[in-house]
């Protein structure tokens, strides 16, 4: 019985330890996210070629933010920009950014 305890314990522990990595220090993101704010901090911006607006990102959901930096990384998502940005990104790095985007409220125009 004591072993079932201390299995069970341990087991939460653990899953409750995946589950804070999975979702991203918020804080960090914040701090390494300030190259972002360069276009997806600018109201109305467009990329000058091709000619598209910046899509905006606060208040997007954690997946799809992680998602669309991995892809960018592995050049599976078209855009030198991003590739370039997302490249130098660590699993970690991404979901704190994707914590910190995820934080900000949908009014905001980033």
């Amino acid at each position: 019985m004591l072993k079932r305890i201390v299995f069970v314990a341990l087991a939460t522990m653990l899953a409750q330890g995946v589950s804070a990595q999975n979702e991203g220090d918020a804080e960090h993101g914040r701090e390494i996210a300030y190259t972002c704010f360069g276009c997806h901090g600018v109201p109305y911006q467009h990329n000058v070629y091709p000619t598209y607006p910046v899509p905006k990102i606060g208040g997007q959901t954690f997946g799809y933010i992680v998602s669309a930096l991995q892809a960018y990384r592995a050049s599976e998502r078209s855009h030198p920009t991003m590739q370039a940005q997302a490249g130098t990104l660590s699993d970690q790095d991404i979901r704190d950014i994707a914590a910190y985007f995820v934080s900000l409220n949908e009014g905001d125009d980033s």
